[in-house]
This record gives structure tokens, C-alpha cells and sequence, in this order.
């Protein structure tokens, strides 16, 4: 979920839209610069789970997440004697997600040459009807959520956390005119072109197949969708409100409302995320619970890892004094903390032409592809980050990548997460050769995966000579 779209950050589609998200700001804190870790689902969970960067979880893909075993703070939750249900989609572990979101994370470098696509997004379902459960999975979990307040947390004599993990409003893009509804059109803006397209944009936008067309209607289309979709978590939001009003657990109980990365809705011609774009890394944070402060606005930069040590200090036990986060706990209090004055974030994953690296600091952010370019957005001047001011302000460039090398040695990092993609594909080619299916997966891998039979292209000798030449350099 992208963290701008919502009525109470003042989105002109919105004011009718998220009633529940903007009574739980009213409540609570509302923090309105936060940022995911890593825009991608596993690398960002995983953040957010070990309370460490992704750089240092080494959780690089959608397939490479945390071990078994890795300290969480589910956790020292746990040990402290908290009961924890979990609820929905976790997706924080290694291992899981299909073959063509670990090998086309592999072959980035490869594909670079190749340019196959590897992502089908389809055009956007609209069920003409007031359907309230479109996406019904989320409702399901909903509905056990609810059960599980009711039933069980009123009863027990422990302190409890309830983690509820929601799809949406992940793609595909589908909705009902029950939350159509509510989105203001006139407040669906239609995204200005970028002045120049970044060479990793490219590649990203080779790689997927868009199955419809880029029309000024179709773009608006979406991007209400995708807004009407987020009326739907809203919905969801309030039921679980209302029960724990009902329930008399309001007033005893903190709430978190967060999302894992954003979707570009069209933003920069994209779907999905996997950018350092606001869209796609930018996400939403309330809490709101006992002693916190309401209606309370916060502006300072803030990320997912984050909350790890403000689950500890909210639960008001102790935590690893080596997590990368910094607890919120302060800001919920009205108080200033002492913290850094920048986020970073970095992603590795699928659809990327290379690893990249984001440092915001006040109105700038700066953004490093290994291997390629950078880019400069001035975020309050060009809040849609189509003006890249590389080129033009080299002495910030020069101060924001001094800032990122010291967060981190991102060319080490790249490098570090190239050995492992050359290193995992290796292996995978060889088990996939053994099992005689390996030209079969490449070719519906390398075709979009999600096409028909009939639209999958072969796997050529000339592709799998670019696939050898990679793995044989270094």
C-alpha cells in the first residue's frame, strides 16, 4: 500500500475513502515519511521481522529471505510471556515463491542482454456490482481475526499480540462499485511523463508485458482501482475497530497499521513496485493505544525497522542493543528522539537491472544504481520525482553519496549479491537439467510466466549461450 493514499494524508481521491484508517489517525499518531527497508515482500518483511537491514539479513529476493532460526521479535515477544496469533500472510522466510521470482532475481545481469520479459500485469477487473468481499482470502483472515478477539484474547490472562498479514491491496487489480464509489475522480491524477527515463526504468519496463494499453482513460482506470482497493483494507480496518470496541479491548490495546512496500499504480508508466520511487517505497504508519498521543502528525523520516524495537518498548521489555532500528516510542509521547536524519532503503530483487540504493535526507533523495547512474529528486519541488537533478547538482550528488557510503558499502553489497545470484542459478540450472524440465521452465519464465501456452517462446541456443558466458566471467 502506497503510504500517501488515504484521506487523512490529504489525497483529493481519498476523503471519502479510508473513514477507518483516518478515525485511527484521529486516535493515534499519524507518521507521514516512512519507508519500507527494501520494496520487494520477503526483503522488507524480513527487515522488519529481524530488525535489521537487508544488506545485513542477506534476505536479497523474493526466494532469499530469513533462515529458520533467525531472532525475531515474535521471539523475545514469546519469551516475555506475550500469547502471539498469527494471523494471514508472514512471507518473511527463505524458500517459498515461484521458480520465475527467484531465477528472474538471478539472471538480472543476464537479461540485461537478452531483454525477455518475465512479469505479465493484466488490465484491471471491475465486478459491476456493491460486492463487499472482492478479495475474499483477506476477508477470511478478517473474519478469524474478529472470531479470535472475541472469543479468545478477552478471556486470557496474558498479554497477547495479534499480527494480521493482508494481500491486498496487492495486484491484480480488482475491485466491485461498492468502493468504486467512494473514490473522488476528480481527485484521480493522472501522472505527468517523466523528462528522462532512467536506463534501470527501461529494463524494468522491457521486462514486463502490460496487457493493456497506456491510454490517459486506461492509466486513470488503474490507478482508481487501485485506490478503491484500498477502500477495501479500509473496510477491513474498521471491522477489526469495531470489534475491539465492542469487545471493550479499545482502550487497553495498541494498534499498528503498516504496509510492506507501495505500488506505482501508474506512476512513471509502472505497476507493481521494485523502484526507489515514492509509490513503490513509500508506506503507510499509524499507532494508536494507551498514552499515545491523538491526532498527533509526525514528519520525520521513518522506516520499518523501526518497529522492531517499538514492539519491545511499547511491550516494555528489553531488546539487541544491535538493531538497526530506532524505537518510535518517543514520538508517541510528543518527544523528539535523538535519531538519524535520514532512511535508507535498498532492493536486489525481480525486475531490476542491477541493485539499488536510496538515501532520503529532508527534501532530497538520492538514488544509486550499481553500475549505472544515479538520480537527485528535489521531493518538495517534484513531489512525482520526474526531474532528475543528477546532472545538474553534482555537489549534492557528491554530499548524498557520501551520506550513503557511510550507511553502507553499496558496491560491496552489489557484489556480494551478484556471487550469491551466479552462485543460486548455478545450482539451479544443474537440478533442472537432472530433471530434464530446465528449457521448459526458461522458456515460460522468459516469456512472462503468467502467458498462455501459446504465446510461450523457446528457450534458444542463443539465450543459453548468454545464460554460459555470465556464469563463466569472474
Amino acid at each position: 500500500m502506497d503510504g500517501r493514499i488515504m484521506g487523512c494524508m490529504d489525497h483529493p481521491a481519498m476523503w471519502r475513502a479510508t473513514p477507518n484508517l483516518d478515525r485511527l489517525a484521529d486516535r493515534g499518531v499519524l507518521f507521514i515519511n516512512t519507508y519500507a527497508n527494501s520494496p520487494l515482500c520477503v526483503p522488507s518483511r524480513a527487515s522488519i521481522w529481524s530488525g535489521m537491514y537487508v544488506y545485513k539479513c542477506k534476505a536479497w529476493n523474493n526466494f532469499k529471505g530469513l533462515e529458520e532460526g533467525t531472532p525475531t521479535f515474535e521471539d523475545h515477544l514469546r519469551d516475555a510471556g506475550y500469547i502471539l496469533r498469527v494471523i494471514g500472510k508472514t512471507d518473511y522466510l527463505s524458500g517459498h515463491h515461484t521458480e520465475r521470482a527467484r531465477v528472474s532475481a538471478w539472471t538480472r545481469t543476464p537479461n540485461r542482454i537478452l531483454l525477455r520479459p518475465t512479469h505479465t500485469v493484466e488490465a484491471p477487473r471491475i465486478i459491476p456490482e456493491r460486492i463487499e468481499r472482492v478479495h475474499k482470502g483477506d476477508w477470511i483472515n478478517i473474519d478469524e481475526a474478529v472470531r479470535w478477539l472475541r472469543e479468545d484474547a478477552s478471556s486470557i490472562d496474558k498479554p497477547f499480540m495479534l499480527y494480521i498479514g493482508l494481500s491486498a491491496p496487492h495486484p491484480p487489480y480488482r475491485t466491485s462499485e461498492e468502493y468504486l464509489r467512494f473514490i473522488d475522480d476528480d481527485g484521480v491524477e493522472i501522472p505527468p511523463p517523466d523528462r528522462s527515463v532512467h536506463p534501470a526504468i527501461e529494463y524494468f519496463k522491457r521486462v514486463w508485458v502490460t496487457r493493456f494499453n497506456l491510454s490517459s482513460e486506461s492509466i486513470k482506470l488503474v490507478r482508481k482501482t487501485y485506490f478503491a482497493m484500498i477502500s477495501e483494507v479500509d473496510r477491513m480496518v474498521g471491522r477489526i475497530l469495531d470489534c475491539l470496541e465492542d469487545s471493550g479491548l479499545m482502550e487497553s490495546t495498541y494498534i499498528v497499521f503498516s504496509s510492506d512496500h507501495g505500488d506505482h499504480a501508474m506512476e512513471h508508466g509502472l505497476t507493481h513496485k521494485h523502484t526507489m520511487y515514492e509509490p513503490s517505497v513509500r508506506v503507510p504508519l499509524i499507532i494508536s493505544g494507551p498514552g499515545i498521543m491523538r491526532g498527533f502528525r509526525v514528519e520525520d523520516l521513518v522506516s520499518l525497522v523501526d518497529l522492531y524495537p517499538t514492539f519491545m518498548d511499547i511491550a516494555g521489555i528489553g531488546y539487541p542493543n544491535d538493531l538497526d532500528g530506532y524505537s518510535l516510542s518517543p514520538f508517541l509521547k510528543g518527544d523528539k528522539p535523538s535519531r538519524p536524519d535520514w532512511v535508507f532503503s535498498e532492493y536486489h530483487g525481480e525486475s531490476s537491472a542491477t541493485s539499488i540504493f536510496m538515501v532520503r535526507r529532508g527534501v532530497w533523495k538520492y538514488i544509486a544504481y550499481a553500475g549505472m547512474p544515479p538520480q537527485l529528486f528535489n521531493l518538495e519541488d517534484d513531489p512525482w520525482e520526474v526531474n532528475d537533478l543528477a546532472g545538474e547538482y553534482k555537489w549534492k550528488v557528491e554530499e548524498m553519496d557520501n551520506l550513503l557510503k557511510s550507511i553502507v558499502d553499496y558496491m560491496d553489497v552489489y557484489r556480494e549479491v551478484e556471487e550469491y545470484n551466479k552462485d543460486s542459478f548455478r545450482k539451479w540450472r544443474i537440478m533442472h537439467k537432472e530433471k530434464s524440465d530446465y528449457e521448459k521452465l526458461m522458456s515460460k519464465i522468459f516469456s512472462g510466466w503468467e502467458v498462455e501456452e501459446e504465446n510461450v517462446k523457446p528457450w534458444t541456443d542463443r539465450d543459453e549461450e548468454v545464460i554460459l558466458r555470465w556464469l563463466e566471467e569472474g
